[in-house]
Order: C-alpha cells, then sequence, then structure tokens
C-alpha cells in the first residue's frame, strides 16, 4: 500500500508541474522570431555615413509640406476620400471584435421563463412554470479565450495600419499631383517665353528672305521649329487639365482649376545647413534617418508584424483544443413543479462539465497544422517586406542623390547654351552665321530648360517617395 500511495503522488506531482508548464506556454506571449538582415538599406558609403539625428518618418505631412495650398488640399482629400473612411470603418469593426473577444472571460446569463399544461386521461389540466436565471463560465486553463483576444487585438492594430497607409498614399499621390501642376506652369511659362522669342526670330527670318539675303527654306524650318513649340503648349495646357481633373476626383468635386502657388515659391522645408536652395538637392538633409531601425516607422514593415502576432496567437488557440474545455453552469429561479403549489419555490441546479477531445475525424489536428504553416509563412513574409523596404529607401535616396548631382550640370547648361543662343543669334543678324546653327541653338535651349524643370519635379518627387519609404505621412 505505501508503495501505491508513492506512485499516487509521484504522478500527482508529475500532472501538476506538467499542468503548469502547460499554462505557461498556452498562454505565452508573443515575441517576433523573424531574422531580418542588418544591411536592408544596402551598403554604400552615403549610407554608412547617415546618422540618427532624426528622421524624416518623424515629420508630420504638415511639417513636411509647407505650401498651404498644398495643406488645404491634402486636409480636403482626407476628410472626403472614399477609401479612408472604408478603413476607418474597418477599425471600428475590429474594435467591436476585440471588445467582445474581452467580455468572453465573464459569465453569460440568460433569463429563460416557460410554462406548460399537462394532463393524463383527460383530467384537469395541471399547470406549471419555471422562471429560471440561467449562467454559464467558460474556464479558460488552457489558453483558448486568452489567445483568442489577443489575436483580434492584433487584427485590430492591422486595421489600425492599414489605415495609416491609405492616409499616407493619398498624401503622397496630392502632393505629387500638385508638384505636377507647379513643374507644368513652369514648363507653360518656359514655352510661351520661348514663342515670344522664336516669334521674333521668325520674323527677322523673313525679312532676311524679303531682302534676299537668305533662302526661302531657312523660314521654311523657323517656322515648322515655332510650330511645334506651339503644339507643344497646347499638350501641356492639356496636361494641365488632366492633372487638375485628377486631383478633383481625390477630392470628390466636379472638375474645376485647383488653386496653386508658383513653382519654387513655397518648396519643400529645407535643412537648417542647406547651400542649394532646394531641399530634394540637400544631402545633409537626405542622410538623416537613414539607420535602419527607422524601418521599423512603416506601415508594411508593421502591418507584417503583426500579421505574424495574430498569427501566433491562432497557432496557440488551435492547440489548446487538444486539452479538455471546462465549463461551470447554474441556474436559479422559482418553479412549481415536482408538486410545489403556488407560490413556487426556490430553483437551484449547478453542473460543471468537462469536454475532452478523443477523435474529431482529424480536424482538430488539421486546424493546428494549417495554423503552423500560416505562422511560417508570415514569418517568410515579413523578412521579405523588411527588403523590400530597404529596396525602396535605397532607391529612393539613390534618386535624390541623382537629381541632385545632375542640378548643377542641367543649371550650367541652360546659361550656356543661352549664350549660344543670343551670341549665334547676332552672328545670324550680321550675317556671319546661318539659320540652321540659330535652329540649333534654340532648340537646345528649350530642350535644355525643360529638362532642368523636369529635374526639379524628379528631386521633389524623390524626397516625396524617399519621406513615403521611411514611413511619413501617416500622422
Amino acid at each position: 500500500m505505501k508503495h501505491i500511495s508513492k506512485m499516487i503522488g509521484v504522478a500527482a506531482m508529475t500532472l501538476l508541474f506538467t499542468s503548469c508548464s502547460l499554462f505557461k506556454q498556452m498562454h505565452g506571449t508573443y515575441e517576433s522570431q523573424a531574422v531580418i538582415p542588418s544591411d536592408a538599406y544596402g551598403t554604400g558609403e552615403d549610407i554608412k555615413a547617415a546618422n540618427a539625428k532624426g528622421s524624416l518618418a518623424d515629420m508630420s505631412w504638415k511639417e513636411f509640406f509647407t505650401d498651404p495650398l498644398l495643406q488645404k488640399l491634402i486636409e480636403q482629400v482626407l476628410a472626403n476620400n472614399t477609401d479612408l473612411n472604408s478603413a476607418c470603418i474597418a477599425v471600428e469593426k475590429s474594435e467591436a471584435s476585440l471588445k467582445a473577444a474581452k467580455l468572453a472571460y465573464l459569465p453569460s446569463l440568460y433569463f429563460s421563463p416557460s410554462g406548460s399544461l399537462s394532463s393524463f386521461d383527460f383530467s384537469t389540466p395541471t399547470k406549471g412554470y419555471n422562471m429560471p436565471l440561467q449562467m454559464s463560465l467558460d474556464l479558460d486553463l488552457f489558453g483558448s479565450i486568452t489567445n483568442k483576444k489577443r489575436a483580434a487585438n492584433a487584427v485590430l492594430l492591422q486595421a489600425q495600419i492599414r489605415e495609416e497607409v491609405v492616409r499616407a498614399n493619398l498624401v503622397s499621390t496630392v502632393a505629387q499631383q500638385y508638384y505636377m501642376l507647379q513643374l507644368l506652369d513652369h514648363q507653360l511659362d518656359i514655352l510661351n517665353m520661348t514663342d515670344s522669342l522664336w516669334n521674333a526670330s521668325l520674323e527677322t527670318e523673313k525679312t532676311l528672305w524679303e531682302n534676299g539675303k537668305i533662302y526661302s527654306t531657312a523660314v521654311n524650318q523657323m517656322e515648322s521649329s515655332y510650330l511645334n513649340v506651339k503644339t507643344q503648349i497646347v499638350d501641356t495646357r492639356r496636361n494641365i487639365r488632366s492633372v487638375e481633373n485628377a486631383l478633383c476626383r481625390l477630392l470628390g468635386e466636379t472638375p474645376q482649376h485647383i488653386e496653386r502657388s508658383y513653382w519654387g515659391s513655397a518648396a519643400l522645408k529645407e535643412h537648417p545647413d542647406s547651400t542649394t536652395g532646394q531641399r530634394m538637392f540637400d544631402m545633409e538633409f537626405i542622410k538623416i534617418g537613414v539607420p535602419a531601425e527607422v524601418l521599423q516607422n512603416r506601415p508594411d514593415v508593421r502591418l507584417a508584424n503583426f500579421a505574424m502576432e495574430e498569427a501566433f496567437y491562432n497557432t496557440q488557440a488551435a492547440r489548446s483544443a487538444f486539452f479538455p474545455s471546462i465549463t461551470l453552469q447554474g441556474v436559479a429561479g422559482w418553479t412549481n413543479r415536482d408538486g410545489a403549489v403556488n407560490p413556487g419555490k426556490i430553483l437551484l441546479n449547478a453542473v460543471a462539465s468537462l469536454t475532452q477531445p478523443i477523435f474529431a475525424r482529424g480536424q482538430i489536428k488539421a486546424n493546428h497544422k494549417i495554423a503552423q504553416l500560416t505562422e511560417e509563412d508570415l514569418q517568410r513574409k515579413y523578412v521579405q517586406t523588411v527588403i523590400d523596404a530597404g529596396n525602396q529607401v535605397n532607391e529612393a535616396l539613390a534618386d535624390c542623390q541623382a537629381a541632385r548631382e545632375k542640378y548643377a550640370y542641367y543649371h550650367r547648361q541652360v546659361d550656356v547654351l543661352r549664350e549660344a543662343y543670343v551670341g549665334t543669334h547676332e552672328l545670324m543678324d550680321n550675317g556671319k552665321s546661318n539659320y540652321l546653327e540659330v535652329l540649333t541653338a534654340q532648340e537646345s535651349l528649350l530642350n535644355a530648360q525643360l529638362s532642368e524643370a523636369a529635374n526639379m519635379y524628379n528631386g521633389a518627387q524623390a524626397i516625396i517617395a524617399l519621406y513615403i519609404a521611411l514611413g511619413g505621412a501617416t500622422k
């Protein structure tokens, strides 16, 4: 008997320690197991030289875009956009689901009164009634309720981040289209100025032809180039209308003129030590915020992490299905059954039940396997998300650097070609140059001016892309 008692004691202690271990395991909290590369941004020298004084992503979009007219446009879009409103509703739905998951710890109460009439062999019917208040409580010994609640919280966080993604994309789109309008306005000014100059040149050519100093082919060539400028003016005006219509769609308004400032009058906020006058060309500013830890600001990286967290708790919940569920039920109320007469007697009933799955046609095992595979898949996707994020930052930074390097070249090229155009025109007026040289100088100057303007826009677009790639515009 002593040996049997010892064996029972050892078995009880083993069961106790095992239960404690299972309790800790089933109630364990999520910790990311994904390993991400340390050089997600790349290994360039400019990236290595970056410091941690701050990050573009720490700026709100109102701090980043200082143009009052652009700020007004962004505010209107954020207030009226249908996609953003849908994302906000999705957050509210997730909040309701999380609230329900939290209340699952509490007992459920039901009031279910019933009455009956019963008669045997046409005897006088006997009236009976029950007026019970029923209670049911699930004991969360193996973490089923806890893990479902934590998974619901992860779903809520994902919905909030999706809202941030929509907001950031809208801010980026509005800003890019706004700056595109400024670029087109600037190019239109260049073309109108060119139109005026080339018209004067054409009149000069006609005078020289009438005086027999040049052939008619020179006039024809000059007029052809002049008419080409006219067609570019028409195309530019059409492009302006198209961009304005696109912005009106985002605003939810009918097509109309979009009020905007002139290019460069309200540029992107500059670095305090800027010497170029344009932030997209300031390497000291661009370097700020490049350390890899700022990837955590990106909504897609945070979204992928919370997706892993949700999958982790879903796996925990699926594992808990292998263990028994314990339910406490109680009934309290009044009844006149069992021979009681009115007024009825107090009815009390308490039941504790345990349900241990034995064979569920493989469904529990399959659910657990599916949850594990989902978790493994999301871990791999998280690593790829971080790699993609680093690639986007690297590309945006490279675009910023390229636009900055080309800025001085284009600026100098315009100055040189303007001098060449003026000099060549003077030589032609004095009969020391032919119309082909003047024509070439005119077209080269126009192309250089338009390219310089386009490079300015590319720089602005690159710094906006870098801002978004670092997780900006979510505030």
